[in-house]
């Protein structure tokens, strides 16, 4: 594991090189409970598909990356796509990257290409959020409980360490916080300029197909591919399907 230091934050990272020529440098970005281990084999299967390079890094507080000081505010995926999303683009060297992102990553993928139209290539996101949906709200719920009664602490442990209270709460108190209702990013889709693939699962535990639909009617172009028999993680849930539309999509540039 690699380290960077980004506003001050000790972040970690993995760095898989390219195996081909001329390929474009993908970003992964992870879910909101996620981290460079959760990805488990998916970040070393897309590199070899695409023979990009890829990087795939936890936010801070996730995984082994430095939290930060202060409490998180319903503006956080902002916080991450505006200003520690470009400045680790930056601090790599990176001009044109092309981001992956699920779940909070998609979304902070989407804010970061409305807000810098310029710089990515390409954005492919799998179960984004662009507004909060009751059916999201009864998932996190759900997720609430499921932390109360189950080992699911225990195994966000292994990922997360001493963290992993903060993680889950940090994710779980602000989506159930009244204040976060209104929380709503489609105003920065008419923004993005460069190719969108949005992947979205039938099953989805955490969201409906209007998640993916919104932006398809904001960006022109934008390519959907909706899976039946997969919820919210579709990169496990249907691997084989997610690589092959995703190396598709990478090998357009």
């Amino acid at each position: 594991m690699k380290h960077i230091h980004i506003h001050g934050l000790k972040l970690e990272y993995r760095d898989f090189p390219a195996t081909a020529d001329g390929r474009p440098t993908l970003l992964l970005l992870h879910e909101g409970l996620g981290c460079v281990g959760m990805w488990r084999h998916f970040p070393e299967k897309l590199a070899a598909a695409t023979g990009c390079r890829l990087i795939v890094w936890s936010r801070a507080g996730y995984g082994g990356s430095q939290a930060y000081p202060e409490p998180r505010t319903p503006r956080y995926m902002h916080r991450e796509g505006e200003e520690m999303l470009p400045a680790l683009v930056a601090a790599l060297g990176i001009e044109r990257p092309l981001l992956i992102g699920h779940s909070d990553g998609g979304s902070i993928a989407l804010i970061f290409a409305g807000a810098f139209p310029e710089v990515p290539l390409g954005v492919a996101v799998m179960a984004p959020h662009e507004f909060v949906e009751e059916v999201t709200l009864a998932g996190i719920g759900e997720a609430r409980t499921a932390w109360q009664t189950t080992d699911m602490p225990k195994k966000l442990a292994r990922y997360h360490h001493e963290q992993t209270e903060r993680v889950f709460f940090d994710w779980n108190d602000t989506w159930l916080a009244p204040a976060f209702r209104d929380w709503n990013i489609e105003a920065c889709l008419p923004q993005i300029r460069c190719p969108v693939l949005a992947i979205q699962g039938a099953d989805d535990e955490y969201a409906t197909m209007r998640q993916i639909d919104v932006i398809a009617e904001r960006v022109p172009g934008t390519q959907l591919l909706k899976l039946a028999n997969c919820g919210h993680s579709p990169h496990r849930d249907q691997e084989d399907a997610v690589l092959a539309a995703l190396a598709a999509f990478v090998g357009r540039f």
